[in-house]
């Protein structure tokens, strides 16, 4: 289980406070939608939890454990994947070898510089990119990829690379309507099938139809966290 316990975040010289205390937690397999008003601190959020930003007050936990020390902070990094609305990828190199290479934060220098891999390696992300309906897109460069499938093997790296949790910050904004429910798709089956973990900021409509719980962000707090249903209108009013 994973436990956020009132997140504080101000913002600028006035240290004005953006997050209030928020307090949440998180069950393997959910997949929750984060909505908001523009500047409600969403985009925020997502990268406190990812440990970009630092926090200043609160505490995260997994299983008990605290994620609060330089040990903990480096299991969220290795850990827990952050994907942006574009996905940062090599052009010039394959959807493959994106995927096998990573990121900064998870592969060896060695690995970033050479592009070389090992060959369970290569299976592994072989069958990773099968399964998110990519093979034939493998050895395409990344730079000739449509905006979803980015993204989708943005999911193939973060998987690979031993994600847990998938933070995705607008993730099919400005995406088709079919390559936006490819991806949104892609993330609810493996959060069904693979225990995955997804926190994503999408709109209101997509949030219903995807999501298995949807939080809502207003004026700094949650003004709104159920499951299993659609909002009512009194629950929209207050966002």
């Amino acid at each position: 289980m994973i436990k956020v316990d009132r997140l504080k975040k101000t913002m600028g010289p006035e240290r004005t406070p953006v997050l209030k205390d928020i307090t949440f937690q998180m069950e393997h397999g959910e997949m929750i939608g984060l909505i908001g008003a523009s500047g409600s601190g969403k985009s925020l959020m997502m990268s406190c939890l990812s440990m970009q930003q630092k926090w200043d007050g609160g505490k995260l936990t997994i299983d008990g454990e605290d994620m609060m020390n330089p040990a903990g902070k480096r299991r969220i990094r290795r850990e827990w994947a952050y994907l942006e609305q574009n996905p940062a990828l090599n052009v010039n190199r394959t959807a493959l070898k994106n995927v096998l290479i990573g990121q900064s934060s998870q592969t060896p220098m060695w690995r970033m510089v050479t592009g070389m891999v090992r060959s369970d390696d290569y299976m592994g992300a072989m069958d990773t990119i099968e399964h998110l309906g990519l093979l034939d897109k493998a050895k395409r460069k990344a730079g000739e990829l449509s905006g979803g499938e980015k993204q989708r093997i943005a999911i193939a790296r973060a998987l690979v690379h031993g994600a847990k949790v998938i933070l995705a910050d607008e993730p099919v904004t400005g995406l088709d309507p079919a390559s936006a429910e490819h991806v949104l798709k892609t993330l609810k089956t493996l959060c069904e099938e693979e225990r995955l973990t997804v926190f994503t900021v999408i709109p209101l409509e997509l949030a219903e139809k995807y999501c298995t719980r949807i939080m809502g962000l207003a004026g700094g707090q949650l003004a709104v966290d159920v499951t299993g249903r659609r909002l009512t209108h009194g629950e929209k009013s207050r966002l």
